[in-house]
């Protein structure tokens, strides 16, 4: 069983997670700028879309350091180095895909921007793979990733 978290550590996932809180609310204003009455053009803009990648970066960043801190010290294991890739690339795929026409991969061209269906569905996927990661990264339950959970021999 894995020691339970101290008082500072506890302080420091709490930080984390109001990290989180913060990147959420950030990604839901850049989502729907409107909420706050920030919402001037028809279209998606280059902001807009800065901002909803800066809210999704900052709830990863802060879910990913929550993580880290409730794993209290467990050496990493092949599945959570894989959920730290997954985090990373989620978010490159995810920010890739909603500034694809910006980049020169999408299917508008620049005075007319418009998100598609392709893109919100690449959106969509790189934030579902990052979460993935997050749950990859995460802890089992009860046992030491570390330790060897070798079956015990058969006895006669």
């Amino acid at each position: 069983m894995p020691a339970p978290l101290t008082k500072k550590q506890a302080l420091a996932a709490r930080g984390w997670m109001t990290l989180v809180l913060v990147g959420l609310i950030i990604f839901v204003i850049g989502i729907y700028p409107n909420l706050i009455g920030m919402d001037r053009s028809p279209v998606v803009g280059f902001v807009q879309i800065g901002v909803w990648s800066l809210g999704l970066g900052l709830l990863l960043i802060g879910g990913t350091l929550t993580v880290r801190v409730i794993r209290n010290g467990r050496p990493n294991s092949l599945k959570s180095e894989v959920g730290l890739r997954l985090i990373a690339t989620g978010y490159v795929f995810a920010v890739a895909a909603s500034f694809a026409d910006f980049l020169g991969i999408g299917s508008h061209t620049l005075p007319a921007i418009s998100i598609g269906p392709l893109q919100v569905t690449g959106f969509a996927l790189g934030v579902l793979v990052s979460l993935l990661g997050v749950i990859l990264y995460g802890p089992r339950k009860g046992s030491h990733e570390g330790s060897s959970s070798s079956p015990k021999p058969l006895t006669p």
